[in-house]
C-alpha cells in the first residue's frame, strides 16, 4: 500500500512547470550528489542536518523532498516540516526512480548560478517583450521558483550584475543570450538540458516571434500583439513580468496538453 504522503515521479513531472508545483528539497548527502550532479527541475539542496534553516527558508505551505533512494533522508524530513504543520511528501524512489524514468529531465548542478540568500538572481534590460519575459518564465517554473529578476537601462546592465552578484542575460555578448539563429530561450534549454517536446514546441514559437520571422511558426505573431500588449499596459517591468508568467503558463499548458486541440464555432456546423 503506498504511503499517504509520497508522490510518484509521473506525479511529480506533471506539476512541474506549473504554478502549482510546490518547493522541492534535495536532501542528498553530499557524497551522492558528488557522485551524480544532477538536479530535479526547480529542486533546490538543503542539508537534512538543518531543520529549522529549512523551515525558516521555506516560502511554500508545501514541499516535496527528495533523497537518493527516497528512505530515510527524504521520509525524515517530510515527516519532520508535516510536524511543523507544512504539507510535506517525498518522492517515491528518490533521484534513482527520477533518474531512470525516460520523461524525466534533469539539470546540470554546474550550470545554475550562485545562489545569494536563498534565491538566484538575474538582471536585464528593462521595458521586456518576448524573450525577457519567456527567459524568466523558465527559469521560475524549471530552474528557481523563487528567482529575482531586476530590469534596468540596457547600458547598466553588466555593472549591476557586477555589484549586485547577477546573471546578466538577453543583453550583447553575454553567455546567456542569442547564439546563431537562437535566441535566449533556446540557449537557456540546452544549458540547462531541458529538452522535452512541450518545451520545443513553445521555444518554435518564442524563437519566430522574438527573431521577427513569422513566417516559421503560426503563432508567431499571435504572441508577438499579446507581448506588445501587455508591454502598453504595464509601465512597471514587474507587474508586466506577472502577468506574462500566467501567458506563458497557459502557453505551456497548450504545448503540453492541448497542441493537438481545434475549435469549431457551434453555429456554423
Amino acid at each position: 500500500m503506498p504511503a499517504p504522503n509520497e508522490i510518484t515521479v509521473s506525479q511529480l513531472n506533471r506539476l512541474i512547470g506549473t504554478p502549482d508545483c510546490p518547493d522541492i528539497i534535495d536532501v542528498c548527502i553530499d557524497e551522492d550528489f558528488v557522485d551524480d550532479p544532477y538536479l530535479i527541475p526547480g529542486s533546490r539542496r538543503h542539508s537534512h542536518q538543518d531543520m529549522p534553516g529549512l523551515v525558516d527558508t521555506l516560502k511554500t505551505p508545501c514541499a516535496i523532498v527528495v533523497c537518493q533512494k527516497g528512505l530515510k533522508l527524504s521520509q525524515g524530513v517530510a515527516a519532520w516540516l508535516r510536524s511543523e504543520g507544512i504539507a510535506a511528501d517525498y518522492l517515491k524512489g528518490g533521484m534513482y526512480a527520477w533518474r531512470d524514468a525516460p520523461e524525466a529531465r534533469r539539470i546540470p548542478a554546474n550550470s545554475v548560478p550562485g545562489i545569494l540568500a536563498g534565491q538566484t538572481i538575474w538582471v536585464t534590460r528593462h521595458r521586456p517583450k518576448i524573450d525577457r519575459i519567456a527567459c524568466p518564465w523558465l527559469i521560475r517554473r524549471f530552474v528557481d521558483r523563487h528567482a529575482r529578476f531586476l530590469f534596468v537601462s540596457p547600458a547598466d546592465v553588466e555593472a549591476v550584475a557586477e555589484k549586485f552578484g547577477a546573471t546578466a542575460f538577453d543583453i550583447e555578448n553575454a553567455f546567456w543570450s542569442h547564439r546563431g539563429a537562437g535566441c535566449t530561450f533556446d540557449t537557456m534549454l540546452e544549458e540547462f538540458q531541458l529538452t522535452c517536446p512541450a518545451l520545443s514546441r513553445m521555444a518554435d514559437i518564442i524563437r519566430a516571434a522574438d527573431t521577427n520571422r513569422h513566417d516559421d511558426h503560426p503563432a508567431a505573431a499571435g504572441l508577438l500583439a499579446l507581448s506588445v500588449g501587455l508591454s502598453r499596459q504595464y509601465r512597471d517591468d514587474h507587474s508586466q513580468l506577472d502577468a506574462g508568467l500566467t501567458l506563458y503558463d497557459a502557453l505551456y499548458r497548450w504545448a503540453r496538453d492541448g497542441y493537438e486541440e481545434t475549435h469549431q464555432d457551434p453555429s456554423r456546423r
